[in-house]
């Protein structure tokens, strides 16, 4: 089966929220052996949203939206739909009486008029239960067996309405023989997408049904496998044997796999040697440890940390050298390494992370110029200091000395 998928909303033509539902919902369909043949956005206008679900339904005949759904006047989805199927919409007085209990349960008064915009539904439909939120999702079909799914474009609702109710319809219709897309991905850092291509060189040839993407982002370089149209365990079985090659050939620089969070993976790390950490960020600004408290329970790790953005209070609270400082710069080794033991001590750590840099967009020199950063990493009074040419805007730059000095922790604990 091919599905097209249409998202509607201004605000995703704007830019102001990024498109999630349609990544998620491409990878739980190619999981289900449900091939996207196209996607596309649209913005919350009638006439936009007819032509894109109208021109969908003519190649495919299989359409999933996400988005207007809602009570206000901008949620023109069910309407604009309705026209292309030639169905009235009605009151349903079944779901405005659902509605109408559920506030007075959750928010203890009654329901504003305009959510019983949530319960116009076309002639005909199918009304798709949502567990997660008050606007129902509707199947609609016509009699040629072409059918529109519409799901909410709150994404908690959408993706807990696709797994309950969705999915196993467009499975049952697919009727694919358990045939699947599936893919697997590995994590790097800090290596080049060109120098991983050299070390991987031709290792997936002997597998042409795969295929492999390098996917670089701020977190580094991922590797993304993918097999399409095979039966489920001899594309687990593919997938398995491809990815241990790609792991022999990168060996260490590979990091995690899928969604997994360098965090997460040094707090694991930290958590299995009874290790504890602290952080002395100047031009990271606190990212580091923003980033390190992030997981649930990071408390048992992280102990805390010192923003040391001047001088006086690198010296002060982290006893950096103020002859060091004139002599050398704030953004050098030997300074670094002070942060990174001063912080070790100050707060009872056993690893400190110092990070001190020139993040821009201006303060650069010839000498050092913008992303020129010093991290320093002190292993129980091991101290460990790596000069950076981090690349990037100003946050760019913050992200990635972050992400640098989690991963030489994450390489020293895993060696």
């Amino acid at each position: 089966m091919e599905v097209e998928l249409v998202t509607i909303g201004d605000e995703l033509l704007l830019g102001f929220t990024i498109d999630t539902n349609a990544a998620h919902l491409a990878r739980q369909l190619a999981d289900a052996g449900i091939t996207i043949r196209r996607r596309a956005t649209v913005g919350d206008t009638a006439g936009e949203i007819v032509d894109a679900v109208q021109a969908a339904l003519d190649r495919t005949g299989a359409v999933i939206t996400t988005g207007g759904l809602g009570p206000t006047s901008d949620d023109l989805t069910k309407p604009s739909i309705a026209r292309i199927f030639g169905r009235e919409m009605f009151l349903d007085e079944e779901h405005v009486g659902w509605m109408q209990e559920r506030w007075r349960a959750r928010f203890g008064r009654e329901m504003p008029e305009s959510n019983r915009n949530q319960a116009m539904l076309p002639r005909g439909a199918r009304k798709l239960q949502n567990n997660h939120g008050s606007a129902p999702g509707i199947w609609l079909e016509d009699e040629r067996g072409r059918w529109v799914a519409m799901l909410p474009g709150v994404p908690r609702e959408m993706r807990g309405m696709l797994a309950d109710t969705l999915l196993p319809l467009v499975r049952e219709r697919a009727g694919t023989g358990g045939r699947v897309v599936r893919s697997l991905t590995l994590r790097t850092t800090g290596i080049a997408e060109s120098m991983l291509a050299d070390m991987i060189g031709d290792r997936l040839m002997n597998w042409p049904s795969l295929s492999l993407a390098y996917l670089p982002g701020i977190d580094g370089v991922d590797l993304r496998v993918t097999i399409r149209d095979a039966e489920s365990q001899v594309a687990d079985e593919q997938l398995s044997t491809a990815t241990d090659a790609l792991r022999k050939a990168v060996g260490a620089g590979i990091y995690g796999t899928e969604s997994e969070d360098m965090p997460e993976i040094v707090l694991a790390l930290c958590r299995s040697r009874h290790e504890t950490i602290a952080v002395a960020e100047s031009c990271t600004g606190g990212l580091l440890g923003a980033r390190l408290t992030t997981p649930a329970g990071s408390s048992d790790v992280f102990l805390g940390g010192v923003i040391a953005y001047s001088n006086t209070v690198k010296e002060q609270q982290l006893g950096a050298s103020a002859s060091d400082i004139e002599q050398h710069g704030a953004v050098s080794e030997p300074v670094v390494r002070q942060m990174a033991m001063g912080v070790r001590a100050l707060m009872g750590a056993s690893i400190g992370i110092g990070i001190t840099g020139i993040a821009g967009p201006g303060g650069g020199s010839e000498e050092k110029p913008v992303g020129t950063v010093w991290i320093g990493v002190d292993f129980g009074g091991v101290v460990e200091a790596r000069l950076a040419r981090l690349w990037g805007n100003r946050e760019e730059v913050r992200y990635r000395a972050a992400q640098l000095a989690m991963e030489i922790v994450r390489r020293r604990l895993s060696a």
